[in-house]
């Protein structure tokens, strides 16, 4: 069974580029484009990780975030943000807020991928 991986970001260019780097490897992507989009998704597909950007229009990613923690049926979805925020308050706040891994934009697909298999064996 293919693991599921919702990715939120409002750049058309890191989704293409994070799903086809995800999808060769086996995984099957959802993306949406901010974190509205992310938490109508979320119910009703079985996402097994959720990859997120910080700044996005209508819901951000610190928001979707804590929304995401705060839902019992979610609590311990894998989180990893990806975002262009590089400095130590904001990976500091990322994952105080509840987020598993930060990656710093721009990244090496290696580097989603390892980040990925960390918590999608």
């Amino acid at each position: 069974m293919k693991r599921v991986i919702l990715v939120a970001d409002d750049s058309p260019t890191i989704r293409k580029f994070v799903s086809v780097a995800l999808t060769v490897k086996g995984y099957e992507i959802i993306t949406c484009s901010d974190g509205m989009e992310a938490l109508e998704k979320l119910p009703a597909n079985k996402v097994d990780l959720l990859l997120t950007d910080l700044n996005m229009p209508n819901v951000d990613g610190y928001q979707l975030i804590a929304s995401v923690r705060n839902n019992s049926e979610f609590k311990d979805l894998p989180i990893i943000i990806l975002s262009s925020l590089g400095n130590n308050e904001d990976i500091q706040r990322g994952l105080e807020c509840g987020a598993n891994s930060y990656l710093i934009k721009p990244f090496d697909p290696k580097r989603v991928l390892y980040e990925v298999s960390k918590y999608l064996n």
